[in-house]
């Protein structure tokens, strides 16, 4: 079975983005950059929620077109319509059935990228298996929570941990659900 790992930037404080979808404040290059952009080569999935596909049009993103050209994408809304997606763009319904489904597929780990609350719903229904943070040396003080409003609790097994360049580092942890 294929896990979802969420790996994301975020601020000491808990933020993956200031007020306005500001990132200013994130490290945006150096080895711990290089490392992140490295390992979503290793991901054949992508799942996000509308928010955070609609973000990428900031960076030339064009609707229904892939944002990671190695990826097949799922994004999860109940608005979004794309005229003519590319192939490897699909939009389904937020459904824990949709999610187990891609699990169970054939292939590499999937990439959980962004979205406060698609992870906070993803975190509520137990389906995030692995949490791999770029740990940024900032406090944001507000913004777009790592889990949206999710008040779902779990235990952390810290699984690795590496040091980089600018204070980043980049942890991952293996999620344990509390019974």
């Amino acid at each position: 079975m294929r896990k979802i790992v969420y790996y994301v930037a975020v601020s000491v404080d808990g933020f993956i983005s200031g007020p306005n979808d500001d990132i200013s404040g994130f490290v945006q290059e150096g080895t711990g950059v290089t490392q992140y952009f490295q390992d979503l080569q290793t991901f054949d999935t992508v799942i996000m929620g509308r928010n955070t596909y609609e973000y990428g049009y900031k960076f030339g993103v064009q609707p229904g077109q892939p944002a990671y050209p190695n990826m097949k994408h799922y994004i999860f809304s109940d608005s979004v319509v794309f005229e003519n997606p590319h192939p490897d763009v699909k939009v389904l319904n937020r459904d824990v059935a949709h999610i187990k489904a891609l699990k169970s597929e054939p292939g590499t780990d999937i990439y959980l990228c962004g979205g406060g609350e698609f992870a906070g719903w993803l975190l509520d229904n137990q389906l995030i298996d692995v949490l791999k943070i770029k740990a940024n040396p900032l406090i944001q003080g507000e913004g777009v929570r790592l889990f949206g409003s999710s008040s779902t609790k779990v235990k952390l097994k810290r699984i690795d941990l590496q040091e980089h360049d600018n204070s980043l580092q980049i942890v991952s942890y293996e999620i344990g659900y509390l019974k």
